[in-house]
């Protein structure tokens, strides 16, 4: 699909077409696992792997934000010139920060073994075991974006999906599936797709050269990832406080059967993140340019975009909803089917603030970002808590749909207010209907 403004040429039509492929695999294979805990897990069980997955979620939004997000802005924009340097810069941190997390997670789960066992769950250990090779491969992906080679990316996360479907298979056949071993093929299937791409894996050159170039790099990220970092803390509250919202006031059946609704919807919230890999370093050319207008068109094109095709979805989730979900789940969650096209507008709500969250980024205005995850937080707190008392699963889907509604609100408010053209002070002057020199004249 070509749209004029955001891919007008056959090289970014076919970056784009990568980057599909890439997060269609890459989001792929979790919805396959999902599928499968959930039609041969209990509801509880899987309602732990649903709470286990929200905590590599807020780990994962730490990561993008403390590495990914600046990378991305930062290599794209200031850097690009000692992109390859500034990339062995951040491959370092990113594996000394996989390193430390997983001895800080399994530290956690065997802490947890030892005082409360009841807490120690598979799923966790599971988490702990792999959490560094998810975010280590998140970050290679990251990579081939920033490096404009997203058919790498595409290559990677297609390999890995097929060596998951072949682990998934055998797992279930020889009866080991379960919330630990789930986390266990995944991880293994993002290392053979590593073993077969790593010759294109950052290395350590240059990285000394960069930081002789470069001496505040880490002060600069610092300051544009500090924000990013506490929005991370602040989205947790958002969606992902919801299945513990669930857990703590109704059960983990029905974190398990939100997590079935929410996993059908989400997909296309992908293919938008798919295209923002794309367009992000887009954007974030244009802004360290000075061409404002040209940022602004592409966001027009991704908005319209975004509104189009999460409204088809929603189309489709009222149409064949009940349908899908009696399919996939084997009838096990037929008694929430009906949520489903209400949760289908969350997409659309989202969709429409995640284009201006990009556009915010790309401006190097992480803060405002983060007022707008602040702002859906809040309307968790004092929404969504006493949605899910009354009303059950049920508030659980209205207070995310009014959540979004917070969030997209106060991403508009910072667009109009921010992400505007950067006047210079003789084009300011230009404007003006009496020049300075002639108010002089004037007042003689």
């Amino acid at each position: 699909m070509k749209v004029p403004g955001l891919f007008t040429s056959a090289r970014q039509l076919r970056q784009a077409a990568y980057s599909l492929v890439d997060q269609a695999c890459a989001v792929g294979g979790m919805f396959l696992v999902n599928v499968a805990l959930a039609r041969t897990q209990e509801k509880a069980e899987y309602g732990l792997f649903a709470l286990s997955y929200s905590v590599f979620t807020f780990i994962a939004g730490l990561h993008n934000a403390s590495i990914l997000e600046s990378y991305t802005v930062y290599g794209s924009g200031r850097y690009n010139s000692h992109l390859s340097e500034f990339t062995s810069k951040l491959w370092q941190a990113n594996l000394r920060l996989a390193s430390v997390l997983t001895v800080v997670l399994f530290a956690l789960w065997f802490a947890l073994r030892c005082a409360r066992p009841v807490l120690a769950s598979q799923a966790l250990l599971g988490l702990a075991l792999t959490a560094g090779v998810l975010l280590t491969a998140s970050f290679l992906r990251q990579t081939f974006y920033v490096r404009r080679m997203p058919i790498l990316s595409a290559c990677f996360s297609s390999t890995y999906v097929l060596g998951l479907i072949v682990l998934l298979i055998g797992t279930l056949r020889a009866h080991l599936f379960n919330t630990l071993t789930a986390f266990l093929i995944v991880a293994a299937a993002w290392l053979f797709a590593f073993a077969c791409l790593w010759k294109y894996a950052p290395g350590p050159k240059n990285s000394r050269q960069f930081e002789t170039v470069e001496p505040n790099y880490w002060s600069e990220h610092w300051k544009y990832a500090r924000w990013v970092v506490a929005t991370a803390f602040i989205f947790q509250a958002t969606n992902q406080a919801y299945y513990w919202l669930v857990a703590g006031l109704l059960s983990l059946k029905d974190v398990a059967a939100l997590r079935a609704l929410y996993i059908l919807v989400t997909p296309v919230d992908q293919v938008f993140v798919a295209i923002s890999f794309i367009v992000l370093p887009m954007m974030a050319f244009q802004w360290a340019s000075n061409n404002v207008d040209r940022l602004l068109s592409l966001w027009r094109n991704f908005l319209a975009l975004s509104i189009s095709v999460t409204a088809i979805c929603a189309a489709m989730a009222q149409v064949l909803g009940r349908w899908l979900m009696h399919k996939l789940y084997g009838g096990k969650f037929d008694d929430v089917a009906p949520l489903l096209g209400l949760l289908a507008l969350l997409p659309i709500i989202m969709g429409i603030g995640n284009t201006m969250n990009v556009a915010l980024k790309a401006a190097e205005k992480p803060r405002y970002v983060f007022f707008a995850y602040l702002a859906s937080g809040a309307t968790t707190l004092l929404a969504g808590i006493p949605l899910v008392t009354s009303f059950g699963l049920a508030g659980a889907v209205y207070g995310l749909l009014l959540s979004a509604l917070a969030y997209t609100a106060s991403s508009g408010i910072a667009m109009l207010r921010y992400v505007r053209p950067r006047t210079t002070r003789s084009e300011f002057l230009e404007t003006l209907p009496i020049k300075p020199e002639q108010s002089g004249a004037l007042e003689g």
